[in-house]
């Protein structure tokens, strides 16, 4: 994030993603020295002065109506996650108002227990900062069964699912179509920064993926926000092969506290039978923890 804050990066992103010819602009020919359009010309799509326009997307004005922002919304052509985390970053933090210090994530009795009920259905919790709080053994196998399976009790060694994604090895090589995963977890954190702009825990997080990562630093720069609850994955798994699984995840209405991945697959299909097999206790092959990195497990909350 620069100087002018998550709104203005995010404003002058979107706009450089779309051209006169995505909103019906006549360009005539014109040689342009800005990728999408000017700032003068979403401001008219918008139905806002040029000035105005300018002063947000430099940060100088953080006192935006909703009905400003809805209008940017729709010049910008946001879907509805997208405008909701429009209106998320446009609400600035009371000046001089010292960020709250993160508090320990746990999960609580009621998550347990549906953990414990969910047992034979791979399951896992993770915290806003995708750290894995819990898992059973299904969980387990499925997702990290290369790494130690009592890790989340200890938060100095809980594996962190985005980390495990962008610079695990064996993390991505059981995703067949690595890219929409990764785009997933990045339009997640997405809306996570959106809500907790103050995170210093959650900043770390990004900007290590950024130094590490020269894909997660692309991703993240477009600015584009994927609400994934649900959706379909094709893994290749080392111990049980190439299977299809549905990932849903649960949480609050109010998107706060640990949620909830579950795994299944469609009754019947092969990959029920793999997912069956891993419960009753199918493990990888011991050629996967040599491709472990071994730096890229943990994230200490």
């Amino acid at each position: 994030m620069n100087e002018h804050g998550q709104l203005a990066d995010f404003l002058q992103a979107r706009r450089g993603l779309l051209h006169p010819e995505d909103v019906g602009l006549q360009t005539y020919g014109e040689r342009r020295r800005v990728p999408g359009l000017r700032r003068e010309e979403l401001a008219m799509l918008a139905g806002i002065s040029a000035p105005y326009y300018t002063r947000l997307e430099q940060g100088q004005s953080r006192n935006a109506s909703r009905e400003v922002l809805d209008a940017l919304a729709t010049a910008l052509r946001l879907d509805d996650s997208e405008r909701a985390h429009l209106h998320e970053l446009a609400r600035a933090p009371k000046p001089g108002k010292a960020a709250p210090r993160p508090r320990p994530e746990y999960i609580r009795p009621a998550t347990s227990a549906l953990l414990a009920a969910l047992e034979g259905t791979p399951a896992i919790v993770m915290g806003r900062r995708t750290d894995v709080l819990a898992w059973n053994t299904q969980g387990h196998a499925l997702f990290a069964g290369h790494l130690d399976q009592g890790s989340p009790a200890e938060p100095g060694r809980r594996p962190n699912m985005a980390k495990l994604v962008f610079l695990d090895a064996h993390t991505r090589d059981l995703y067949t179509d690595w890219p929409a995963k990764a785009r997933a977890v990045v339009g997640n954190l997405r809306l996570t920064a959106g809500r907790y702009p103050q995170d210093p825990l959650l900043a770390g997080l990004v900007g290590e993926l950024t130094m590490r990562s020269p894909e997660f630093a692309t991703m993240w720069a477009d600015h584009k926000i994927l609400t994934c609850d649900v959706a379909d994955y094709e893994m290749h798994h080392p111990s049980v092969g190439t299977l299809t699984v549905t990932q849903q995840t649960l949480q609050s209405p109010q998107g706060s506290g640990p949620v909830v991945v579950i795994a299944t697959a469609t009754p019947g299909s092969p990959s029920a039978t793999a997912l069956k097999l891993l419960a009753h206790g199918a493990t990888p092959g011991e050629e996967v923890s040599s491709r472990t990195d071994a730096g890229a497990g943990t994230h200490t909350t």
